[in-house]
C-alpha cells in the first residue's frame, strides 16, 4: 500500500460487471478532477488471442483440459505485482493496452487481439486505477493484493453471472452457445482456486442477486435488469461507513449483517457514488498530507 501513490483496483471475472464499476469510478475521477492512470487487466494477460488458442490446444494435448485467463499460467502475475509496487513507491511504471475489437484495432491501428506495445506511465497521475481477474491475486508467483489500497469485489451470482457471458459472447463476440458453455466449464477449477479466494481480501464487494427465475441461465432470453435485482454490499470493516446516511439516500435498503446492506439494483450506481467518493477523497487528503 502507498500514501503518496494509491492504488484502486477492482475484481471479479468476466461477464461479473467490473466495466460498469469502472464507469462509476471514472465519474468521480472526473468530478473531482483526479488524475488516474489506467491499467486494464485483459493487458497482463500472458498470450494474445491467437498465441492463447494455440497454447491450449497445448494444454489439451498434454492433458491439461482447464487451462485459462482464470489461472496464473495464463497472466503475468508477478509483473502485475511488480508494476503495482513500483507505481505504489514512484508513481511511475509501464502498462500496455489489448485490443479487444475491431473500434480499438482502427484507433490503435491493430488487430484485435493483440496487445499495443509497453510503454511508460506518464508523470503526475494521482492514483492508479486497475480493472480485471486478479487485482486480488495472492499466490506462489505472486501477492498483488498487499499492494492495493482500495480493493473492490463485483461478484453477481453465478447463474446471473453465466447468462451475462452468455449474452455477451453470443451477441458482442458472435460465440455459440455450446462455444461460451465449453469456456464456462473449462475455467470452472481456475475459478474456484483463483478467482472466488480472492473476495475474501477485498474491502468493499458487491454481489447482484435477480428476483426473476434464473435457475436454467442456458435457456434464459435476457439478462435481469437492474430494477429486477437486488445488491448485497459487503464491507469487510464497517467502522466508519454511515449505515443510516446510506440507508436513508437509498429508498429500499436495509442491513442483513452488521457489515451487510442490501440495496435495490437500480440504485447501484448511487451507492457507488456514495461509499466510494468519500474513500478516494480520504486517499487523496492522505496523499496531499504526505
Amino acid at each position: 500500500m502507498s500514501i503518496k501513490f494509491p492504488i484502486v483496483a477492482v475484481t471479479g471475472s468476466s461477464g461479473a460487471g467490473t466495466t460498469t464499476v469502472m464507469k462509476s469510478f471514472q465519474h468521480i475521477f472526473r468530478r473531482d478532477g483526479i488524475k488516474a492512470q489506467v491499467l486494464e487487466g485483459d493487458s497482463m494477460h500472458r498470450y494474445d488471442r491467437m498465441s492463447m488458442r494455440e497454447q491450449m490446444k497445448k494444454e489439451i494435448a498434454s492433458g491439461n483440459n482447464h487451462f485459462s485467463h482464470f489461472g496464473p499460467e495464463a497472466n503475468l502475475l508477478a509483473e502485475l505485482e511488480g508494476i503495482f509496487k513500483t507505481f505504489g513507491e514512484t508513481g511511475l511504471g509501464k502498462y500496455r493496452k489489448y485490443i479487444h475489437d475491431a473500434a480499438e484495432g482502427a484507433e490503435f491501428k491493430q488487430e484485435p487481439g493483440t496487445f499495443t506495445p509497453w510503454q511508460e506511465m506518464e508523470p503526475g497521475a494521482d492514483l492508479l486505477f486497475y480493472e480485471g481477474l486478479h487485482g486480488a491475486y495472492v499466490g506462489n508467483e505472486a501477492n498483488v493484493a498487499k499492494h492495493v489500497d482500495l480493493l473492490v469485489g463485483v461478484v453477481p451470482i453465478i447463474n446471473l453471472e453465466w447468462i451475462q457471458k452468455l449474452h455477451r459472447d453470443q451477441n458482442m463476440r458472435g460465440y455459440s452457445q455450446d462455444a461460451v458453455v465449453d469456456t464456462i466449464l473449462r475455467r470452472m477449477p481456475d475459478y474456484m482456486k483463483y478467482i472466488c479466494p480472492q473476495f475474501s481480501k477485498t474491502h468493499v464487494n458487491f454481489q447482484r442477486v435477480p428476483t426473476v427465475d434464473t435457475s436454467n441461465p442456458f435457456i434464459a432470453k435476457d439478462i435481469p435488469s437492474a430494477d429486477e435485482s437486488m445488491v448485497v454490499i459487503r464491507f469487510a470493516n464497517p467502522k466508519g461507513i454511515d449505515f443510516p446516511y446510506l440507508i436513508s439516500m437509498l429508498g429500499g435498503s436495509m442491513m442483513t449483517r452488521p457489515n451487510t446492506l442490501v440495496i435495490p439494483g437500480g440504485k447501484m450506481g448511487l451507492a457507488m457514488q456514495l461509499i466510494f467518493t468519500p474513500m478516494i477523497l480520504r486517499l487523496m487528503d492522505l496523499k496531499r498530507r504526505a
